[in-house]
This record gives structure tokens, C-alpha cells and sequence, in this order.
């Protein structure tokens, strides 16, 4: 590429760090005391360490120092002034708190989720909220996970990520860790839904008393029946001819769960649709009457962007290699990933031309280090194509073949 085209005074790696606040990292330093007893490996140092392995995609603390080292020139924009050995960077995974960068992330997304949001989406999406969870292998057992040993008796560990995303926003404003053994409903406790607003999850996050509370408190929920639910049929809701033409089977008012004093019973909707594309019948459950059944499918459809939200995440971040084995370590990695995929979601809102997410992670992985223009080079890429022919040598020979 011609130095002239989209030629800029610092590398891509800078122009994407400069998208977070300083002050907002000494905050929350100084909130939690992760630079206590700390010579020059600080927070920052530590975040743009392992901002560098989330977009160069880094299996190994190896790969990361050496990497670091061999650019160290061009990191100084960066405000680096120190590259740590890999025991250093270990022994930061292992002791700086996993909250420090927690709120660093809880920082970034109050300062520019609001403007991730979609303005062309519809009312009813503007308060949907979608909660789901992802769960990452470990090669150790650290967390418990999910599912039968071994025959060797030997267990891997696994930790969830349970994540509530607003649809309007695709990226989330709430996460929380579990060991992969432990149930969903747990994250319940965690989540705060205004009145009016619209909570669609699946069926692993069913809880009686949750949904009897947000039925008092005027939240909309939308979820799927669980196979072993105990229901109670009060009534049946006419089902017209065009909802029956979109799939609309039933649609009957019930009761959940038996008359206990610790366990609520819940009354609502049970939608029965079936999906004429993949040949499936689903239920789904709700506590709005005013929506038509085939809105309420079409509500809980949206539950998949959750689903791509954690395909973009281990996809386009190393979250399948982790650079420590222990618990903090991987919870820091994970929020610097998260970190890291909501500044290139900020970049990409910010562009006139659409790309595709994992063509921009992998323009920004191969010239990370490159003193390119990255907004320039991602809204017209074409201009670098132009052919420029190297000029013939008229040089005179001093020698000539007889």
C-alpha cells in the first residue's frame, strides 16, 4: 500500500485504544487497589496487554510478550513505556481482580452503548432484553462442569457466561460467571427490568417465583415451556384463520406449577406454533394477553442474536486457549475479550460502509501494527487498488553484450 493513501501518525492499535478513557481505568484501579504493591506492570499496562492478545488472537503468554517485543517501537503511542516478561503477566492474571476490568467494560458500555443502539428498529424491540448463556471448556478442572467424567475419571472444567443484551444494542450490559454445572436461574437475581420493558430468555431460566414477581411488577416475559412443567388449562383463546395460516395451533390460558407456599404458581399463556420451515412445534409461554400468538413467536425469534453474539465472541477471540489456570485469569481474559469486541462494534457503528464483523477483526489482526488510517481504509478500501506500474530502469549499461 502506498504510504500516502490512508497513512496515519499511529498504528491501528493505538487509533482503537484511544477509544478508552484513562481516567476511567485509574478510577477503577484505585476503586478496587489492583495497583497496590505494583512497580510499573499497572492496570493500563495490563489492559493493553491483553487487548494486544484478544486482536492478535494469542494462544500463549510466549506469543504475546515476543510479540510485543518485536513491535515496541511503534506501542509507544500507546503510552507503554514497559513490556513485561511472561512471569509478570502470569503473576498480574493471577493476582490484579477480575472486577477492576469488569468495570472498565461497565464504564465503556455507559459511555457509548447508548450509541450502538439501532434507531430503525420498532417500539416493541427497543425494550426487549435477551438473556442467554455460553459456556467455555476448560483444560482444567477449575470450575465444575457440566456432564459425566471420563472413563479415566479424569474431568475437564467449564465456566458459563451468562450475558442479558439489549436486542437494539447487540452487545451485553450485564455478565456474570458461573461454574457450567450450575443452574441459570441464578443470573435471575442479578437482572433489574423496568416496567414495560419485555424479557425473552429460554427455558433454563424458568423460575415460578421470578416470573410471578415480574408479573406484579408489569414486566413482559416471553419463554418456552419446559417438558417436566406441571400446567393447569383454564381456558382457550379463539385462534383466527390467518394466525392458524402462519402456524398458530392453540392458544390457552394456564396455571404453572402446584399450590405450594415457597414456590409460586404462575398464570399465563401457552402459545403452541408450528415452525413450517424447520417442521417443528414449539410452545411458548408468556404473560402479555394483548399480543397475537404469532407475534409472541416472532418475539422469542429474536432470542437469536444472543446465539451470534457468543458464535462472534469465540470466533474472533481467543477464547478457546486462556493464559492462565486459574480462575481470575480466565474471568480477565473474557472481559478483555468482551472489551475488545465492543470497541471494534464501536468502530464499525460509526462507518457509513457496512462490514462484516469478522472481516474487520481479521483486517485489524493482520495490520494491527500498521500506520493505517483504520476508519479512512474501512470506508473506502478501494483506493489503495489502484495499479501504480514501477517505473522502467533507461539507465545506460556500462557493459554491453557484444
Amino acid at each position: 500500500m502506498n504510504k500516502s493513501t490512508f497513512f496515519a501518525g499511529q498504528p491501528i492499535f493505538s487509533q482503537i485504544i484511544s477509544l478508552v478513557s484513562k481516567g476511567s481505568i485509574r478510577n477503577a484501579a484505585r476503586q478496587h487497589q489492583a495497583d497496590r504493591y505494583c512497580k510499573r506492570f499497572d492496570t493500563y499496562h495490563h489492559l493493553i496487554t491483553m487487548l494486544y492478545c484478544c486482536y492478535q488472537q494469542c494462544t500463549s503468554i510466549r506469543e504475546v510478550v515476543s510479540g510485543m517485543a518485536a513491535c515496541e517501537g511503534r506501542l509507544q503511542s500507546t503510552g507503554i513505556d514497559y513490556l513485561p516478561a511472561r512471569s509478570t503477566l502470569s503473576e498480574a492474571n493471577a493476582r490484579r481482580t477480575y472486577k477492576v476490568f469488569e468495570q472498565i467494560y461497565s464504564d465503556l458500555y455507559g459511555r457509548y452503548g447508548p450509541g450502538l443502539a439501532d434507531s430503525r428498529i420498532d417500539k416493541t424491540s427497543k425494550k426487549l432484553v435477551i438473556i442467554d448463556s455460553t459456556t467455555i471448556s476448560l483444560f482444567k478442572d477449575i470450575l465444575k462442569s457440566a456432564g459425566n467424567s471420563r472413563s479415566d475419571g479424569r474431568r475437564k472444567g467449564g465456566i458459563k457466561v451468562h450475558s442479558a443484551v439489549r436486542f437494539s444494542e447487540d452487545v451485553p450490559y450485564l455478565v456474570r460467571f458461573t461454574a457450567s454445572a450450575a443452574n441459570d436461574v441464578t443470573f435471575l437475581k442479578h437482572l433489574r427490568i423496568p416496567r414495560g420493558g419485555i424479557v425473552v430468555m429460554d427455558r433454563g431460566y424458568n423460575n415460578y417465583n421470578k416470573l410471578h414477581e415480574w408479573n406484579k411488577k408489569g414486566v413482559n416475559w416471553v419463554t418456552r415451556l419446559r417438558n417436566y412443567s406441571v400446567i393447569t388449562v383454564e381456558s382457550e383463546r379463539k385462534v383466527t384463520d390467518p394466525e392458524q395460516q402462519l402456524g398458530v395451533i392453540s392458544d390457552q390460558i394456564v396455571v404453572m406449577g402446584f399450590a405450594n407456599k415457597k414456590i409460586q404458581q404462575v398464570k399465563c399463556r401457552l402459545v403452541t406454533y408450528y415452525d413450517w420451515q424447520n417442521q417443528r412445534i414449539f410452545q411458548f409461554l408468556t404473560n402479555n394477553r394483548k399480543w397475537k400468538p404469532s407475534r409472541i413467536a416472532d418475539i422469542y425469534r429474536k432470542r437469536w442474536q444472543i446465539e451470534l453474539l457468543f458464535k462472534r465472541l469465540k470466533q474472533n477471540m481467543p477464547l478457546n486457549y486462556f493464559l492462565g489456570d486459574n480462575e481470575n485469569a480466565i474471568k480477565i481474559q473474557i472481559y478483555c475479550a468482551l472489551i475488545a469486541d465492543l470497541l471494534l462494534k464501536l468502530i464499525a457503528r460509526g462507518l457509513k460502509r457496512r462490514w462484516a464483523f469478522s472481516n474487520l477483526a481479521a483486517i485489524v489482526r493482520l495490520h494491527l501494527m500498521n500506520y493505517t488510517d483504520l476508519r479512512k481504509f474501512l470506508e473506502n478500501p478501494e483506493r489503495c487498488a489502484v495499479y501504480n506500474p514501477v517505473p522502467q530502469n533507461h539507465q545506460l549499461k556500462l557493459f554491453s553484450s557484444a
